[in-house]
């Protein structure tokens, strides 16, 4: 089938800068090629990204710009704030916030379909008055659910850019951005859903550290400042949601007529109870199961933007091990090319059992890390005859002056430098099966495990017959009735077992 186009007097592009991001711009170029050049021409966009710029000038003449508003400035009334966290706990993040503005109504900015309809689901699932809004819907389905939240019996909707397009509603008290948007134009039409009519709204975006530079980007284009936000504790939320109950009760409109036939018999299977504890009453039943959860919630903490440069000198630097735990030292540092898997590894592969590993803190020379105190002598016991490429490697209790010097390299060369604590984990459970040694194989010769080019012919030794870390060959510990624990589940691989 064909179209014939010449007989097209007004060719009218809606939403075209959303057209071109869902992947129309040939179809668009093919069907304006067509028609006649003689056509009015309309182009309606909320932002102006460089694609649309081309289209007016390939296919326009003499084309006026109309801009409602000033162009991607941000309202006066809308308060940008984010939470800085860590990806895993995006979603908690967000039930937070929901949890904490009881009278929430807003949208939920997702990138994708997908993510939308996740998000969406699990909003639901936790008992939230949530729904989704994105282009796999159909038209019905779409306006069903824009209708419901239009009346606001939808509290939250999680939708993409595009699907939120078409919707109009004035008195947003939220705009939450679970993704932020790939440029600051698309960020200002987010914001701009709220603070309106003479309104203050609240644009909040849920970034993990790697965006805030995403951040800075659009403070500059919108010109307005975001405000890095606390999270809220449980205690906190709980406050806030009582709190808000109480203020329904005080503002709620009695119709006693409607209830009249019921007061009597309300009074007297409530009489024996006092003001008190009615009210203690009421407030458990309301929120028995958002107080039960906050109760067993761990704190979410935000992520600390300061590099330690940027930290105050006075700020004291934890330097002993934690509670629990003891510090030990390693003479294997970053020159030697170890990482928090290469310490793991080897401690799985020397030590008998499980040992519980803590904070792990690397520099140049040398490593300190914490392991908990009721297996430090087993594991300095266990790495006494550790070689690392033909030189003996010193596993001992850390001293104070080992860790005061670790914390002056630490602030001499500024930044992590590598060090940085790797948090508890758990050691000794049959060692790591990954698939070869830390350097792999590459064109040219294979690596040691650390980097060190080797002859492809070498078999690891040194000069006094002693197997260094990435050698080949078995670790050389009599048998325990335990599986093989050498790296990479291949005898070749790994650190070598010294024989006890």
């Amino acid at each position: 089938r064909c179209v014939d186009l010449s007989g097209v007097v007004n060719v009218v592009l809606d939403e075209a800068d959303e057209m071109l991001n869902m992947g129309f711009t040939e179809s668009i170029d093919a069907i304006l090629a067509e028609v006649p050049e003689s056509r009015n021409m309309l182009l309606f966009s909320a932002t102006m990204p460089a694609e649309i710029a081309r289209i007016t000038g390939k296919y326009m003449r003499n084309p006026k710009e109309i801009i409602i508003g000033n162009k991607n400035e941000s309202t006066a009334n809308v308060k940008h704030i984010y939470y800085m966290v860590n990806a895993k706990d995006k979603y908690l993040t967000l039930k937070r916030i929901a949890d904490y503005y009881p009278s929430i109504y807003g949208i939920i900015f997702c990138r994708t379909k997908i993510e939308t309809q996740e998000i969406a689901d699990k909003l639901i699932k936790d008992g939230y008055n949530a729904d989704s809004l994105h282009g796999d819907l159909s038209q019905q389905q779409r306006d069903y659910v824009m209708n419901k939240f239009r009346v606001r019996n939808i509290q939250l909707l999680v939708a993409t850019d595009v699907a939120a397009r078409g919707l109009d509603v004035s008195d947003l008290t939220h705009v939450i951005n679970y993704s932020l948007p790939d440029d600051p134009e698309s960020y200002t039409h987010r914001s701009g859903r709220t603070g309106r009519a003479g309104k203050t709204g609240i644009s909040i975006s849920i970034i993990n550290l790697k965006e805030k530079g995403k951040i800075r980007q659009i403070e500059r284009v919108i010109n307005k400042t975001f405000v890095p936000a606390t999270m809220p504790t449980g205690k906190e939320i709980c406050e806030k949601q009582v709190f808000h109950f109480i203020d329904k009760i005080e503002k709620v409109s009695v119709d006693e007529s409607e209830i009249e036939h019921l007061l009597p018999s309300v009074y007297r299977k409530l009489d024996w109870l006092d003001k008190e504890d009615l009210i203690k009453r009421m407030v458990s039943q309301e929120f028995v199961r958002l107080i039960d959860y906050y109760k067993e919630a761990i704190e979410i903490k935000t992520v600390d933007e300061k590099s330690r440069s940027e930290r105050n000198a006075s700020e004291p630097r934890q330097t002993g091990p934690e509670a629990g735990f003891k510090k030990l030292f390693i003479g294997l540092g970053k020159m030697d090319g170890i990482s928090p898997k290469n310490l793991m590894d080897l401690v799985n592969s020397y030590v008998e059992g499980r040992v519980q590993i803590g904070r792990i803190d690397f520099y140049t020379r040398y490593s300190l890390f914490d392991v908990e105190e009721g297996a430090a002598k087993r594991v300095i016991q266990a790495l006494r005859e550790l070689d690392f490429l033909g030189r003996h490697v010193k596993v001992d209790f850390a001293t104070d002056e080992q860790m005061e010097r670790g914390n002056k390299e630490r602030s001499d060369f500024g930044g992590r430098s590598g060090n940085a604590p790797y948090g508890k984990r758990n050691s000794g459970e049959g060692g790591y099966k990954g698939r070869s040694n830390y350097g792999g194989n590459r064109d040219g010769g294979n690596r040691d495990g650390y980097g060190q080019r080797r002859d492809d012919n070498s078999r690891g030794r040194d000069d006094y017959g002693k197997r260094s870390f990435s050698s080949h060959g078995s670790y050389g510990k009599k048998d325990y009735g335990k599986k093989d624990a050498s790296f990479g589940g291949k005898s070749k691989d790994g650190y070598p077992r010294k024989r006890y």
